[in-house]
C-alpha cells in the first residue's frame, strides 16, 4: 500500500511538471507571435510613412527628396535603424524614388 501511494505521488509530480512545461511553451509561443506581429506592423507603418512623406515633399516642394537623410531631417521620419534597413534610390526630381525596407536578419520584405 505504501509503495503504490509513493508511485502515485511520483506520477502526479511528473504530470505536474509536464503540464508546467506545456504552459510555459504556450506562453513563449504566444509572446513570440505577438512580437513578430508587432515587428510586421512597424515595417508596414514605416513603408507607409516613407511613401506619404515622399509624396508630401513632392507636393510641397515640387521635387522628390534626394535622400533618406532629407526625409529624416525635414519630414520627421524616425525608425529603428537596428531593426530595419531602408534602401532609398532616387530616380529623378520628378520620378517617385524606389523605396525598399528590409528587416535586418530576416531578408527582403518589401
Amino acid at each position: 500500500m505504501f509503495l503504490s501511494e509513493k508511485k502515485h505521488r511520483q506520477y502526479s509530480g511528473v504530470v505536474s511538471l509536464l503540464l508546467f512545461v506545456c504552459i510555459l511553451f504556450l506562453v513563449y509561443t504566444a509572446v513570440n507571435s505577438l512580437s513578430r506581429r508587432s515587428l510586421e506592423e512597424q515595417e508596414q507603418n514605416l513603408v507607409r510613412a516613407l511613401r506619404q512623406s515622399t509624396i508630401q515633399c513632392y507636393a510641397v516642394e515640387g521635387f522628390y527628396p534626394e535622400s533618406m537623410e532629407y526625409l529624416e531631417e525635414n519630414y520627421g521620419i524616425r525608425y529603428d535603424h537596428d531593426r530595419f534597413f531602408v534602401d532609398y534610390q532616387p530616380v529623378g526630381q520628378n520620378i517617385m524614388p524606389e523605396i525598399t525596407v528590409i528587416r535586418k536578419g530576416e531578408g527582403l520584405i518589401r
